[in-house]
């Protein structure tokens, strides 16, 4: 499926040497910038956060403090980014939960008060999580391969317990056999 955009749309994702929004800097981003009329550009930059990469960051991203010794900081490309940015909507995984107030908070340490409450927020966890149900039932057809309703009644707290209880425990053979 094609997307119809009338305003370019950056997919974006960050790494990051960890997760608070104020103590934390990026290390990486990287976006694809679609245009209405189909045309994409892509943009991959490592980031020096001015602090040291953790170790954990380091074995979880493979990003070292030595791939960024030398990359140009947020405050540096801030000024280019806010332009390519401009006008833009975005997208990412999860991005409005992290991304977003992240990339938030580095145009601000930066002196650029990027608007992001002009912009489409399109994040594909969220799309996910309301197109793939993960309630009771759901879990309930996953881990005990039956319809909820077709063994209790719905929203009744004995019932619910009951079914809570069952996929609990197949939740325990699947993921943590002999683990009593």
């Amino acid at each position: 499926m094609k997307l119809n955009l009338t305003r370019p749309l950056v997919v974006f994702d960050l790494e990051t040497t960890g997760l608070d929004l104020v103590r934390d800097r990026i290390i990486q981003l990287s976006y694809i910038k679609v245009m209405p009329d189909g045309e994409e550009r892509r943009e991959n930059l490592l980031v020096n956060p001015g602090k040291a990469i953790p170790q954990e960051v380091t074995e979880l991203t493979g990003i070292s403090n030595d791939d960024v010794k030398d990359a140009p900081t947020f405050k540096e490309i801030a000024p280019k980014l806010n332009e390519k940015m401009k006008d833009c909507d975005f997208a990412g995984y999860n991005s409005n939960h992290f991304d977003i107030p992240m990339l938030a908070e580095e145009f601000l340490r930066a002196g650029i008060d990027f608007d992001f409450s002009k912009c489409r927020l399109i994040d594909a966890q969220t799309i996910f999580h309301k197109m793939e149900r993960r309630n009771l039932a759901a879990a309930y057809k996953f881990f005990c391969g039956r319809k909820m309703e077709d063994d209790f009644t719905a929203h009744r707290a004995d019932e619910d317990t009951e079914a809570t209880y069952r996929v609990l425990m197949a939740e325990l053979d699947m993921y943590a056999p002999g683990v009593q």
